[in-house]
């Protein structure tokens, strides 16, 4: 029961957040929101038992990308970017998109119907190790190459700015 109602304060954090972050006229204030958002989505991963992903969420995208898109945000003249129209008499394009992800939408709905039927899950036998556990022994085994390609290619990017910041100065 208690995890029942857990679930739809974060769902309502998910829901009111993306409404509020679409509808808010400043993007101060849009940003926040969408942090809140994001903070109700973390909540959702906790319920189910993803402990990283849980942290990865508050550390990597509440903590640091929302704040550079905050830094963003404020560094950016949006007072003239606002004063200009740039989609002015466009709205057969956004009728457009609208109809395209209607007939998206529609069509996976009416393909996927057996998808939403749920079948009983067969038991699974609990694991010894948690899912970060688990996560850690397949990223360091399955795909170590990938996982080390990933971080010579993040080392390079890294040098690369450093070696062009020095430039300028």
């Amino acid at each position: 029961m208690l995890d029942t109602a857990f679930f739809y304060a974060f769902a309502l954090l998910v829901l009111g957040g993306a409404l509020l972050t679409i509808t808010q006229r400043n993007a101060v204030h849009s940003a926040i929101w969408l942090i809140v958002s994001l903070i109700g989505v973390a909540g959702l991963f906790l319920l189910q038992k993803a402990e990283f992903l849980f942290a990865v969420q508050i550390i990597l995208y509440v903590g640091g990308i929302m704040v550079l898109f905050l830094f963003v945000i404020m560094l950016v003249n949006l007072d003239e970017a606002a004063r200009e129209r740039q989609f002015r008499g466009r709205w057969w394009v956004a009728l457009g998109c609208l109809a395209l992800v209607a007939a998206e939408t529609a069509y996976f709905v009416i393909k996927g119907r057996d998808a939403f039927r749920f079948a009983p899950r067969p038991e699974t036998p609990a694991s010894p190790l948690g899912n970060t556990e688990q996560l850690a022994d397949v990223l360091f085994s399955t795909y170590l190459l990938p996982f080390e390609l990933a971080s010579v290619l993040l080392l390079v990017a890294i040098v690369g700015s450093v070696v062009m910041a020095k430039k300028r100065i």
